[in-house]
Protein backbone atom coordinates (compact mmCIF):
# COMPACT_ATOMS: atom_id res chain seq x y z
CA UNK A 1 0.00 0.00 0.00
CA UNK A 2 1.07 3.76 -1.11
CA UNK A 3 0.50 5.72 1.51
CA UNK A 4 0.07 9.76 0.07
CA UNK A 5 -0.60 12.84 2.36
CA UNK A 6 -2.56 15.87 0.75
CA UNK A 7 -4.94 18.85 2.41
CA UNK A 8 -8.31 18.09 2.00
CA UNK A 9 -8.69 21.59 0.58
CA UNK A 10 -6.36 20.77 -2.33
CA UNK A 11 -8.55 19.48 -5.37
CA UNK A 12 -9.49 15.43 -5.44
CA UNK A 13 -7.88 13.48 -8.32
CA UNK A 14 -8.21 10.24 -9.76
CA UNK A 15 -4.72 9.70 -8.37
CA UNK A 16 -5.62 9.89 -5.12
CA UNK A 17 -6.64 6.36 -4.66
CA UNK A 18 -8.79 5.82 -1.88
CA UNK A 19 -9.21 8.90 -0.48
CA UNK A 20 -9.09 9.51 3.84
CA UNK A 21 -9.95 11.88 5.89
CA UNK A 22 -7.98 11.96 9.51
CA UNK A 23 -8.85 14.67 11.18
CA UNK A 24 -11.26 15.03 14.39
CA UNK A 25 -13.12 18.32 13.02
CA UNK A 26 -14.96 18.58 9.97
CA UNK A 27 -12.44 20.90 7.68
CA UNK A 28 -14.66 24.53 7.60
CA UNK A 29 -16.11 25.91 4.51
CA UNK A 30 -15.95 22.21 2.87
CA UNK A 31 -18.88 20.40 1.87
CA UNK A 32 -18.74 16.32 1.68
CA UNK A 33 -19.15 16.47 -2.03
CA UNK A 34 -16.03 18.70 -1.96
CA UNK A 35 -14.02 16.68 -0.33
CA UNK A 36 -14.61 13.77 -2.16
CA UNK A 37 -13.37 11.21 0.71
CA UNK A 38 -14.09 7.35 0.76
CA UNK A 39 -13.47 6.91 4.75
CA UNK A 40 -13.33 9.53 7.32
CA UNK A 41 -11.12 8.20 10.47
CA UNK A 42 -11.71 10.78 13.56
CA UNK A 43 -10.71 8.12 15.59
CA UNK A 44 -7.38 8.58 14.84
CA UNK A 45 -7.28 12.00 14.97
CA UNK A 46 -5.46 13.85 18.02
CA UNK A 47 -7.62 14.14 20.90
CA UNK A 48 -8.70 17.12 21.46
CA UNK A 49 -7.44 18.29 24.41
CA UNK A 50 -3.60 17.48 21.63
CA UNK A 51 -5.15 19.42 19.16
CA UNK A 52 -5.96 22.63 21.39
CA UNK A 53 -2.22 22.37 23.20
CA UNK A 54 -0.85 22.06 19.15
CA UNK A 55 -2.49 25.30 18.05
CA UNK A 56 -1.44 27.15 21.24
CA UNK A 57 2.15 26.03 21.43
CA UNK A 58 5.67 27.41 19.74
CA UNK A 59 6.79 25.99 16.51
CA UNK A 60 9.98 24.26 18.67
CA UNK A 61 6.94 22.36 20.70
CA UNK A 62 6.74 19.63 17.02
CA UNK A 63 9.21 17.02 18.90
CA UNK A 64 7.08 16.88 21.89
CA UNK A 65 3.86 17.25 20.17
CA UNK A 66 4.92 14.28 18.01
CA UNK A 67 5.90 12.40 20.73
CA UNK A 68 2.26 12.98 22.59
CA UNK A 69 0.55 12.02 19.51
CA UNK A 70 2.21 8.61 19.27
CA UNK A 71 1.50 8.04 22.62
CA UNK A 72 -2.37 8.59 22.19
CA UNK A 73 -1.54 6.17 18.89
CA UNK A 74 -0.09 3.10 21.11
CA UNK A 75 -2.55 4.23 23.93
CA UNK A 76 -6.35 4.91 23.36
CA UNK A 77 -6.23 5.07 19.72
CA UNK A 78 -4.17 1.87 19.25
CA UNK A 79 -7.93 -0.43 17.84
CA UNK A 80 -9.02 1.91 15.99
CA UNK A 81 -5.12 2.52 14.54
CA UNK A 82 -5.07 -1.35 14.10
CA UNK A 83 -8.66 -1.22 12.10
CA UNK A 84 -7.65 1.34 10.17
CA UNK A 85 -4.42 -0.19 8.82
CA UNK A 86 -6.42 -3.31 8.20
CA UNK A 87 -9.25 -1.56 6.12
CA UNK A 88 -6.27 0.86 4.42
CA UNK A 89 -4.51 -2.48 3.68
CA UNK A 90 -7.12 -3.44 0.90
CA UNK A 91 -6.02 -0.61 -1.27
CA UNK A 92 -2.96 -0.22 -3.21
CA UNK A 93 -3.23 3.25 -3.09
CA UNK A 94 -4.67 5.47 -0.29
CA UNK A 95 -4.23 9.47 0.18
CA UNK A 96 -4.57 10.68 3.67
CA UNK A 97 -6.18 14.23 3.67
CA UNK A 98 -5.76 17.21 6.27
CA UNK A 99 -6.91 20.40 6.84
CA UNK A 100 -3.71 21.56 8.53
CA UNK A 101 -2.05 24.41 6.60
CA UNK A 102 1.78 22.79 7.12
CA UNK A 103 2.15 19.87 5.49
CA UNK A 104 5.52 18.94 7.42
CA UNK A 105 4.45 19.52 10.61
CA UNK A 106 1.23 17.79 11.66
CA UNK A 107 -0.32 15.06 13.27
CA UNK A 108 -0.62 13.51 9.43
CA UNK A 109 3.23 12.99 9.15
CA UNK A 110 3.20 11.11 13.15
CA UNK A 111 0.14 8.83 11.36
CA UNK A 112 1.70 8.04 8.21
CA UNK A 113 4.62 6.52 10.39
CA UNK A 114 2.44 4.74 12.59
CA UNK A 115 0.66 2.98 9.79
CA UNK A 116 3.80 1.83 7.97
CA UNK A 117 5.18 0.96 11.05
Amino acid sequence: MELRLKRVYDDPSADDGWRVLVDRLWPRGLTRQRAALDEWAKEVAPSAELRKAWHTAEPAAWDAYADDYRAELAGPSAAALAELRDELSRHPLVTLVFAAHDPARNHVVVLREALEG
